[in-house]
């Protein structure tokens, strides 16, 4: 499966307040991760991780500090990217959050897919947009008939969600980018809009980074993830593996943070919050290491290894001893034959 998008230790800092008293933020730290063509990618963790920071970059509404994110097209790693070259034919497109921020509620919904087939130039004449139009509601399971001439206050959030992700197939892009699609749509129509992103990576091809808190759709609907933690990647691989068998602290407490309905396995740990979020950014060694349960000395002043355990890639010192055993197996086996 060829590469579609390659983050390469990708970083952006802020610098809040004013004065003498500036700080600088690292919101993310030096994150790499390829996506592949025709796959879904997760990028898990709670709020303030970097999750949307990292999306942002990619789409080109921030500049990363440093680092450097690639865009393969024919085979080539295009950076940087022009605005044509990113959101244009076969390119990158995005869903938010918020299905009513993303259109104008003066304006019928229909206008924006005509302006996107009219900036672009994909459509000859009127009918030819209309058949545009009609194909890329099909794909989300709404008809032409059910919008036309309808205000975005007309419809329900998984209706409007819907009609977002219709939009953005209109330009055929080769990457979607969905920030928290299912957020704020009812839980019956989740489902529906997590299957979508199914159907687009089988039948259109089409590659997703799905950024969610939800472990439980990421699960279902991700073929890859990786788990963020204050601006750093601290677990990623195979979904099945980071998520049934998780490796990293956080990892294991998000999973296990998952309620389930059985009241013989209630939540018995606690998780004690000792630090505010400004604080475990501004910490040199592990960013976690105010919360995790098997911290080390080591942990509060130096920055962990990422080291590869079984195919996943673990940001923790935990496994430095076992990975260095291994490495140093493989060696002298080598040596001997």
């Amino acid at each position: 499966m060829s590469e579609l998008l390659q983050l390469r230790e990708v970083t952006k800092v802020f610098s809040l307040g004013g004065g003498l008293s500036r700080i600088k933020i690292t919101a993310v730290d030096r994150v790499s991760f390829v996506v592949r063509r025709s796959e879904v990618f997760g990028l898990a963790g709670e709020s303030g991780c970097g999750k949307t920071t990292t999306a942002r970059m990619i789409l080109g509404f921030e500049e990363p500090t440093s680092g450097e994110i690639l865009y393969f097209r024919n085979g080539e790693g295009i950076a940087p990217l022009s605005p044509r070259t990113r959101f244009g034919i076969g390119g990158i497109q995005a869903v938010f959050q918020n299905p009513f921020e993303s259109f104008n509620s003066l304006r019928p919904v229909e206008r924006y897919f005509f302006e996107t087939l009219r900036n672009y130039g994909l459509a000859k004449n009127k009918k030819e947009a209309l058949q545009m139009v009609e194909e890329a509601l099909q794909a989300v399971g709404l008809s032409h008939q059910e919008f036309s001439g309808r205000y975005p206050s007309e419809f329900s959030g998984g209706q409007l969600q819907r009609i977002s992700i219709a939009r953005a197939l209109l330009t055929r892009p080769s990457l979607l980018i969905a920030d928290e699609p299912v957020s704020m749509v009812d839980a019956s129509l989740r489902m529906s809009i997590v299957n979508l992103f199914h159907r687009l990576r089988e039948e259109l091809k089409v590659s997703v980074i799905y950024i969610t808190h939800d472990l439980a759709t990421a699960y279902y609907v991700c073929d890859r993830i990786a788990v963020m933690f204050r601006g750093n990647v601290v677990e990623m691989g195979d979904v099945e593996a980071v998520l049934m068998e998780p490796k990293h602290p956080y990892t294991r407490l998000l999973r296990e943070s998952i309620p389930e309905a059985d009241p013989e396995k209630r939540w018995t740990n606690r998780v004690e919050i000792v630090e505010t979020e400004q604080e475990e950014y501004l910490r040199r060694g592990c960013k976690f290491a105010g919360r995790c349960p098997h911290r080390l000395e080591r942990c509060m002043r130096e920055v962990p290894p990422d080291l590869n355990v079984g195919g996943v890639l673990v940001k923790c010192f935990l496994y430095q001893d076992a990975v260095t055993t291994d490495s140093a197996s493989k060696e002298a086996d080598a040596a001997t034959i």
